[in-house]
């Protein structure tokens, strides 16, 4: 049984459309906190267990007979290396021969706020004994797509990145790239560094996303508090801006570029490019 944590969540959701391509749907468990959310999963064939990170027994329950499990990180910021404890243990009970894990790229040596949980989560995973895999994700097309027709209805786009290369890929090319990693019947590397094919700056995609709404999109750089301080005034929560912020500024410095390919060669073709995301963003 492969076992996909977090599985109504929009990852969980890809990497299980991407393993059903290759794995009958009776060898994989979708683990979700309310079983109602997967239904429509169920509808597939696919196994349904309620599973809660913060509730050891619930994994346990559903970690039965897994032979592989992944754990997508958590969204609890703050508790998010005690849930993935949990579920660590979990799998060491359930004597997993696999565990693999969405951390974050360069998770050892990055300058995210957010990589310390994932440094955390890693440290705790070599522990355990498991034979693991690091699918270190970069950073999501869609955290930025998702804020162009805002940005273009302002007229302009703001952030904190300055000239900083951001090699970013779509949801759906890391779940791709999960979903290799669990049906593969070989064994698969320690740790994945993974982002998109090619790079750019937010200069590029303002540049980009003027082009194809045929209006000039100017990108504004700011300060990493000034842009902490735009995006409450925008209604987002303090400790959302904080992270966007801190992001944004950490991406200034190289924290979400990479140049290896790595993503591309695993899934077998070429990430999605920058324009494609565009497109798709303001249609």
């Amino acid at each position: 049984m492969i076992v996909i944590t977090g599985a109504t969540g929009q990852l969980g959701r890809l990497v299980i459309s991407h393993l059903l391509k290759t794995t009958p749907s009776g060898q994989i468990v979708a683990a979700v906190r309310d079983p109602a959310k997967a239904a429509d999963l169920q509808a597939l064939g696919v196994h349904v267990r309620q599973a809660d990170y913060n509730d050891p027994a619930s994994l346990d329950t559903a970690f039965a007979g897994a032979t592989k499990v992944l754990l997508i990180s958590s969204n609890d910021i703050g508790n998010r290396t005690a849930q993935h404890q949990n579920v660590i243990d979990a799998a060491v009970r359930a004597s997993a021969a696999l565990l693999a894990y969405t951390s974050v790229l360069h998770a050892d040596t990055s300058l995210l706020g957010l990589a310390a949980e994932h440094r955390e989560t890693e440290d705790a995973i070599r522990a355990s004994g498991l034979t693991y895999t690091l699918l270190r994700n970069g950073w999501y097309l869609e955290n930025y797509t998702a804020g162009l027709k805002g940005a273009l209805e302002h007229g302009a786009l703001s952030g904190a990145a300055s000239d900083g290369k951001i090699a970013a890929a779509a949801r759906d090319d890391y779940a791709q790239a999960a979903a290799v990693v669990l049906a593969s019947g070989q064994p698969v590397a320690q740790v994945y560094e993974l982002a998109g094919d090619t790079s750019f700056t937010l200069s590029d995609l303002a540049a980009e996303t003027g082009k194809q709404a045929d209006r000039e999109l100017p990108y504004h750089n700011l300060g990493q508090h000034e842009y902490r301080e735009l995006l409450v005034t925008v209604g987002l929560p303090p400790a959302v801006a904080d992270l966007l912020a801190n992001s944004d500024f950490a991406a200034s410095k190289g924290a979400l570029f990479d140049d290896s390919g790595t993503l591309g060669k695993l899934i077998g073709r070429p990430t999605q490019p920058l324009a494609d995301a565009v497109k798709a963003a303001l249609a």
